[in-house]
C-alpha cells in the first residue's frame, strides 16, 4: 500500500516521495487504539484472525440420590395429641446436619392401651418430660403404638435432621424412636409395631445413605453416657438405648428384636 507525506517549508508545501508500509504495520497500528486487552493485541499482531471459540462451561452435575431410598411412613402428626390445653411456648428445634443413627426405646409405660387412646398416653408423656423434668419438649422424635401406628414426637419438621432429647451424650445426627409401653424380657413385642419401627428406621436413615444393618460413627457429646465426652464411637446404626446409655431401655425384649428390626429396615431400602 502506497501513502503519501507533506511537509512545509517557507510557507510552501512539498510532497515527499511516497513510502510502501507494510499491510501488517497498518494493522497493528489499527488496534493500538484506546485500552486493548493483551489477548487482542496478540490477535492484531498476528492479523485478521478468525473469532477464537471458548470452550462451553461444563453444566452442573445433580447431585444424585442415595441409591438405597425407603418410603416414608404414614406419620400422624404432633396436632393429634398436643391439643390446646397442654401447647406451651418453647424455644425453636434445633437441627443437625443428618442422621446417620437410629436409638429405639420404650417408654416404659403401660401396655393395656387401646390404640384409640395412644394420643392421650403420649400427651402425659409430653407432660412428665416438660413439667416434671423441664425440658422444652417431648425428647423423642417419634412415637410407635402396640398397633404400628407413627406419631410425630418432638417439634422441627418429621422430613429435618431434628436434634431430640432422647440420648444423653448422643443426641446430635440421631433420630429417636420410643416404643410405647414396657417390652422387658418375656413381655411381647407386636409384630405391627416391630415392622412400623423398621419402617421409620429405614426412612430416616435413607438421604444419609446409611445401611440399617452397619455400624455408624458418633461423637459423645458429655460424660454421661458411657463415653466421655469428645469421644469418637462406632455404634450401630439401628441402636438400642442402652448401647449408648447405661439404662434398661429399651428393654430386653425389645432388644432382642433389633436384628429383625435392622434386617426389616434394609429390605425396605432396597438392599439385599
Amino acid at each position: 500500500m502506497w501513502v503519501f507525506t507533506r511537509t512545509r517549508r517557507h510557507g510552501r508545501t512539498r510532497r515527499r516521495g511516497a513510502r510502501r508500509v507494510p499491510r501488517a504495520a497498518l494493522a497493528l497500528a489499527a488496534c493500538l487504539p484506546g485500552v486493548v486487552a493483551g489477548l487482542t493485541l496478540l490477535l492484531c499482531a498476528r492479523g485478521v484472525q478468525s473469532p477464537v471459540a471458548l470452550p462451553r462451561p461444563a453444566a452442573p452435575r445433580a447431585s444424585a440420590p442415595p441409591p438405597y431410598q425407603a418410603a416414608q411412613p404414614r406419620i400422624v402428626p404432633r396436632s393429634a395429641w398436643l391439643d390446646a390445653t397442654v401447647r406451651r411456648t418453647q424455644p425453636p428445634p434445633r437441627y443437625d446436619d443428618a442422621v446417620v443413627a437410629v436409638f429405639v426405646h420404650h417408654t416404659d409405660s403401660p401396655n393395656g392401651y387401646a390404640c384409640a387412646d395412644a394420643p392421650e398416653v403420649i400427651r402425659r408423656l409430653y407432660a412428665g418430660q416438660t413439667t416434671g423434668r423441664h425440658w422444652d419438649d417431648i425428647g423423642y422424635n417419634f412415637l410407635v403404638d402396640r398397633c404400628g401406628t407413627v406419631y410425630e414426637g418432638r417439634a422441627g419438621g418429621i422430613e429435618r435432621a431434628v436434634t431430640g432429647a432422647h440420648a444423653q451424650g448422643f443426641n446430635h445426627r440421631t433420630a429417636g424412636i420410643a416404643a410405647i409401653g414396657t417390652f422387658t424380657a418375656g413381655i411381647p413385642v407386636p409384630r405391627a409395631m416391630t415392622d412400623a419401627i423398621a419402617a421409620l428406621a429405614a426412612w430416616k436413615l435413607s438421604p444419609a445413605g446409611v445401611d440399617p444393618r452397619a455400624v455408624t460413627q458418633l461423637v459423645s457429646s458429655n460424660g454421661h453416657s458411657r463415653y466421655p465426652a469428645g469421644a469418637v464411637v462406632t455404634l450401630p446404626a439401628v441402636a438400642g438405648h442402652d448401647i449408648g446409655y447405661p439404662t434398661n431401655c429399651p428393654g430386653a425384649a425389645l432388644t432382642a428384636m433389633l436384628p429383625d428390626i435392622r434386617n426389616t429396615a434394609a429390605r425396605l431400602q432396597g438392599r439385599r
